[in-house]
């Protein structure tokens, strides 16, 4: 392995020139130290990537040299030297953060084993912290697109989040492809736990069986085919984040176990009687009214009110007004990367359907349905074609759709809603959407409020689309 620099910390001369002139053999720039002082003065210039110092050097004990090592450079591998009436004080190291140790006489060959397999270390610690900065970068705060005041109190709160230390557990709240994972990583990856671990539990996806042992891990012979002992994903999250996604399908058995994890910051693996500490913070999200499931018994009370400590609900993209227009630009550039294509716009009428339609996906469906679109376009503009919607309101804000008649988009008086149909043949989209929403302005007696609801939209939305229209609310 050339290219390595290694630096040398004994006070014995003619080890240390041994070592050196044997490793400058086999390719490593070396620097000798026979001081914990004159170490420290030489790690700036010299840069080393492993470092061998003796436990007993004159002034500066080795054990300290260490510790200063450790502040310069907390990935840099330092190798303990022994003599055998030491070798306490190498272990004492190892427990420090020394990498290993060596006694004395040293066999060169085992030293020059121990720099390849340091430097091989530092080089695996230096690609993770790159690869955990670039995965915090990419889901920060700046990946979450939008300007809808709705989206960007839901923002402001998560950050005031994600400064902290010390977080409470976070409930997130909201439909099915709302973004709530997206949130949980960005809180994880904006704050100063940024590059401890993320786990993510898809609590849907474990069945009850198995979810006790997956969240809390077992011991060996706890269960059939339990041949080695395994460590849960509570006790993987050490020191970082516990995502629990879609928190409402925990079966009961297992909640309470749960909720002691979450206080106590204990866990004890199947088939164990050791509890084992455990420093993580939790951020839980569902598409569940938890409250209603508490009511009905099939959530327990104590764990709710535990999680709910700081509720964050995420708006659904209906009530996000313009947030969809931006949202399918950032879709249309990642699938012209991912799929090869030049399609540089969304046509007008395509991007009033996009504001008008009611997302009962969510952000999700938004990026299927631009994913679709980008991979049938065969031009360099997105059209309404292209994107294969056909209901232009919400149609998801009532259950019973009311069929509109033949000469326009009227409906029965006192129905729950405007009704989804499709416009007649020939009939201009604007001019039936414009149409929809007088009527609803009409029945609600200009009271914008009640228009939304009627329409299933927000009232931002609608606001929007009574100046787009020239209407006065």
């Amino acid at each position: 392995m050339t290219g390595a620099t290694v630096l040398i910390v004994d006070d014995e001369h003619t080890l240390a020139r041994s070592a050196q002139a044997f490793l400058a053999d086999h390719g490593y720039e070396t620097e000798v130290a026979s001081t914990g002082e004159k170490a420290l003065e030489l790690l700036a210039s010299v840069q080393p990537d492993v470092v061998f110092a003796d436990v007993r050097l004159p002034g500066m004990s080795g054990i300290d040299l260490l510790k200063r090592i450790r502040e310069f450079d907390p990935v840099l591998p330092v190798v303990m030297v022994t003599a055998y009436g030491t070798i306490e004080g190498a272990v004492e190291a190892v427990k420090l953060g020394a990498f290993d140790y060596v006694k004395k006489p040293v066999d060169l060959e085992e030293l020059k084993l121990l720099a390849e397999r340091a430097r091989a270390d530092r080089l695996l610690k230096q690609e993770l912290s790159y690869y955990r900065q670039r995965a915090t970068r990419d889901v920060g705060f700046a990946g979450m697109i939008g300007a809808s005041p709705a989206i960007r109190a839901v923002l402001e709160r998560a950050r005031q989040i994600a400064v902290l230390d010390e977080t409470p557990p976070v409930l997130l709240t909201g439909e099915t492809g709302t973004g709530k994972g997206l949130l949980a990583h960005a809180i994880h990856a904006s704050g100063p736990r940024a590059m401890r671990p993320f786990i993510e539990v898809n609590c849907t996806a474990l069945p009850a069986t198995l979810m006790e042992a997956e969240l809390f891990g077992h011991e060996r012979g706890a269960f059939t085919d339990a041949k080695e002992s395994k460590p849960g994903l509570v006790e993987a999250a050490e020191g970082g984040f516990l995502f629990l996604d879609e928190i409402g399908d925990v079966d009961l058995s297992v909640q309470g176990k749960l909720l002691r994890a979450i206080e106590e910051r204990t866990v004890r693996r199947v088939g164990s009687v050791r509890e084992r500490k455990v420093d993580l913070r939790i951020i839980a999200a569902t598409n569940r009214d938890l409250e209603r499931e508490v009511r009905r018994e099939r959530f327990r009370n104590d764990l709710y009110f535990r999680l709910a400590v700081i509720v964050l609900p995420v708006p659904p993209l209906r009530e996000r007004g313009e947030d969809v227009l931006q949202l399918a630009e950032h879709f249309l550039g990642l699938c012209n990367a991912k799929y090869g294509k030049a399609v540089r716009e969304i046509s007008a009428p395509a991007r009033e359907l996009l504001v008008a339609y009611p997302w009962p996906g969510n952000v999700r469906e938004l990026s299927h349905v631009i994913e679709r679109a980008v991979l049938w376009s065969r031009g360099a503009v997105l059209d309404v074609a292209h994107l294969s919607l056909t209901s232009p309101l919400g149609a998801e804000s009532t259950d019973q759709a009311v069929p509109a008649a033949s000469d326009g988009p009227a409906v029965e008086p006192g129905a729950a809603a405007i009704a989804p149909a499709l416009p007649p043949q020939g009939v201009d989209l604007g001019q039936w959407e414009r149409s929809i929403i007088e009527r609803a302005m009409r029945e609600a007696g200009g009271n914008q409020t009640k228009a939304a609801q009627r329409l299933g939209i927000s009232r931002d939305t609608l606001r929007y689309r009574l100046k787009k229209f020239g209407l006065v609310g």
